[in-house]
C-alpha cells in the first residue's frame, strides 16, 4: 500500500497498537480491533488476488453492520471504491443507481436480500449485468469470485476513490459524489482538531451507512483513535435512549428529526443521558426549542453544516459557544476555507453579508461519477458551490439562510422558506413545517405551507395563518396551509421539497379550475 493518506492503514495500525480494544458493538456482537483488522486485511488480500483494485467499484445494499464495516475497510485496502446505496429506495430506483455505478460486484445482507436481488435484476435489464453476493464471513469474505478481464495491479494512492456517496436527490436525480482517500483523511483530521474523540469514547452511530456522515462524522475517526462504535441498523427512539445508558455512549451524531423523536419519546425525562459529552447535529438547522430541550438534560447539541460534496464537514459551532444569531452553524473547520459570493454578480463579498456559500480545501470531492457536466457546474474556479445562501455575521460566524433554488419572489421581495418554517415551528403545536413557492398571477409567487402537528394536537389552518401573520411581513405569510400526517423526506431525513412543490402546483391548478 502506498500513499500517506490511504484509509485502510488506519485500521491496521490501530489493530497492531490496540488489538484487544473493542472496535464495534453490533447489537451485542463485539469485535475487537485485532478481529476487525484481520477480517478486513483478509478480504483486501482476497480482492487483490482475484484481480480487483483501483478503478473498480463495489456497491452495497446493506444495513449498518460489522460485516458492512469489514467490506468498507477491505475495499479501502484493495483500492476498490466503496459505494453504499440506500436501502430506503425502491428496487426500481436502486436498479438505476446500480446501472449508473457499473460496479464489479454488489453486496447485500439478509435484511436486504430480496430488495438487492430485484435491483440487480433491474440493472441487468438496463444493460448492466453484475453479480450479487452476501456480505460477511459466509459470503464475500469466504470466497471472492475472479474479476473478469485482465487488470494491471498497482498500489493504492491517496487520490484514488474511497467512497462514492449518492446525494439524496431532493432536487434532481441522485449524483454519486466521489470522495478520495485523501479527502476522507483531511476531513477526519479537521474533525479531530475541532471536535476530538478519545480512545475511551463510545460512539453511537445512528445514521444509516449510505449517508456520508455515517462514516466521516465520528465513526472513521473513532476507529482511527481506538474508540468503540455502537452500530444501529434502525432508528428506534426507545431503544436508542436505553443504549445510551447501557453502553455508556459518550458521542453521537444525528439530524434534527432524530433528536426531536428522542426528546418526544415518553421515556425522555427519565432517560439517563449522563454519559453523553458530544452530540453533533447536522443536515438541517435545529430549532431553538430542540436545542433547549437537549441543553436542559445536560447534553447540549453541537451544531454544524456540511454537504456530501465537501466530505461533509464545513462549519461547526461547539456547544459551549454562544452564537450571535439564532440558527448560527459556526465557523469553518481547520483546513477548510469558505467565502460568500453575490449570486447576481458572482463577486466575492467581504465582511458581514449574505451570498452563496462556497468551499475550498483538501476534503472537497473529486467530482460526480460519470457526470462531467454536473461536476463542472458544481465548481466556481477552484471553489465548490454549495447552492446554499448563507449569512456571515460581524463575528465571522455563519447562518444558513436557505437553498438558493428554494428562494421565491413575492411582490418583488425575496422569501426564504427556511425563515417562514422557523416561525411556524415556534408554534407550540407544530412538530415540523415546510414551505414551497408556487406561481401567483398577482404576486408572481406565493408560499404554500405543509405542517406536521405534534401528536394529539388540534391545530387548524386559521390558527397557523394568524401565528404567521403575527411574526412575518405580509408577503412572507403563506397563502395556504395544509396539515399533513408526515412531511415527505429523503434518505438523509431532509424534507423532499420536489414532492411538496409538485403537490402544491397540482393544488394551485385545481384552485384555478374551480374559480373558472
Amino acid at each position: 500500500m502506498s500513499g500517506e493518506h490511504t484509509l485502510g492503514r488506519w485500521l491496521l495500525d490501530r489493530a497492531a497498537r490496540s488489538p484487544e480494544r473493542i472496535a464495534i458493538d453490533d447489537r451485542g456482537l463485539r469485535l475487537d480491533y485485532a478481529t476487525l483488522g484481520g477480517r478486513a486485511q483478509a478480504l483486501g488480500d482476497a480482492l487483490t488476488a482475484a484481480g480487483y483494485g483501483p478503478g473498480d467499484r463495489i456497491a452495497t445494499i446493506c444495513s449498518s453492520t460489522a460485516d458492512h464495516v469489514v467490506a468498507f475497510f477491505g475495499c479501502a485496502l484493495a483500492g476498490v471504491a466503496f459505494v453504499p446505496l440506500s436501502w430506503r429506495l425502491t428496487a426500481e430506483e436502486l436498479a438505476e443507481l446500480v446501472a449508473r455505478t457499473a460496479p464489479a460486484l454488489v453486496l447485500s445482507d439478509d435484511a436486504r436480500d430480496a430488495l438487492a436481488a430485484e435491483a440487480v435484476a433491474g440493472a441487468a435489464e438496463r444493460g448492466c449485468a453484475v453479480r450479487l453476493l452476501p456480505a460477511g464471513s459466509a459470503g464475500i469474505e469466504a470466497h471472492v469470485p475472479e474479476r473478469p478481464g485482465a487488470a494491471v495491479p498497482r498500489e493504492v494512492r491517496d487520490e484514488d476513490p474511497l467512497l462514492i456517496v449518492y446525494t439524496s436527490g431532493s432536487e434532481a436525480s441522485p449524483k454519486g459524489a466521489i470522495l478520495s482517500h485523501e479527502s476522507c483523511f483531511w476531513n477526519n483530521l479537521a474533525l479531530a482538531q475541532a471536535l476530538p474523540l478519545r480512545q475511551d469514547d463510545v460512539v453511537l452511530a445512528m445514521l444509516p451507512q449510505f449517508h456520508v456522515a455515517a462514516w466521516n462524522v465520528q465513526p472513521l475517526l473513532a476507529w482511527w483513535v481506538g474508540a468503540t462504535v455502537v452500530l444501529e441498523s434502525s432508528f428506534q427512539p426507545s431503544r436508542i435512549l436505553r443504549l445510551i445508558a447501557e453502553r455508556g455512549v459518550t458521542c453521537t451524531m444525528g439530524v434534527p428529526t432524530q433528536y426531536r423523536m428522542l426528546s418526544d419519546e415518553p421515556g425522555w425525562d427519565e432517560a439517563d443521558l449522563s454519559s453523553l459529552r458530544l452530540c453533533q447535529v447536522g443536515g438541517a438547522t435545529a430549532p431553538l426549542d430542540l436545542l433547549e430541550a437537549w441543553a436542559s438534560r445536560g447534553a447540549p447539541l453541537t451544531a454544524g453544516y456540511g454537504l456530501t460534496e465537501a466530505g461533509p464537514n464545513v462549519l461547526c459551532l461547539p456547544a459551549g459557544e454562544q452564537p450571535e444569531r439564532l440558527g448560527c452553524v459556526g465557523r469553518p473547520y481547520p483546513g477548510v476555507t469558505v467565502r460568500i459570493v453575490d449570486p447576481a454578480s458572482g463577486l466575492e463579498l467581504d465582511g458581514p453579508g449574505v451570498g452563496e456559500l462556497e468551499v475550498q480545501g483538501p476534503s472537497v470531492f473529486s467530482g460526480y461519477l460519470g457526470d462531467p457536466p454536473a461536476s463542472a457546474a458544481a465548481r466556481d474556479g477552484g471553489w465548490l458551490r454549495t447552492g446554499d445562501l448563507a449569512e456571515r455575521g460581524a463575528d465571522g460566524a455563519f447562518r444558513i439562510v436557505d437553498r438558493l433554488k428554494d428562494i421565491f419572489i413575492s411582490g418583488g421581495e425575496n422569501v426564504a422558506p427556511a425563515e417562514v418554517e422557523a416561525v411556524l415551528e415556534r408554534h407550540p403545536l407544530v412538530a415540523a413545517a415546510a414551505v414551497v413557492g408556487v406561481p401567483d398571477p398577482v404576486w408572481g409567487e406565493r408560499g404554500v405551507a405543509y405542517v406536521e402537528a405534534r401528536a394529539g394536537a388540534a391545530l387548524g389552518a386559521d390558527e397557523l395563518a394568524a401565528h404567521a401573520a403575527a411574526h412575518l411581513a405580509g408577503f412572507k405569510v403563506p397563502v395556504r396551509f395544509h396539515l399533513v400526517p408526515e412531511l415527505p423526506r429523503t434518505g438523509s431525513h431532509k424534507v423532499h421539497r420536489e414532492v411538496l412543490r409538485a403537490q402544491a402546483l397540482r393544488e394551485s391548478a385545481e384552485v384555478r379550475d374551480e374559480r373558472r
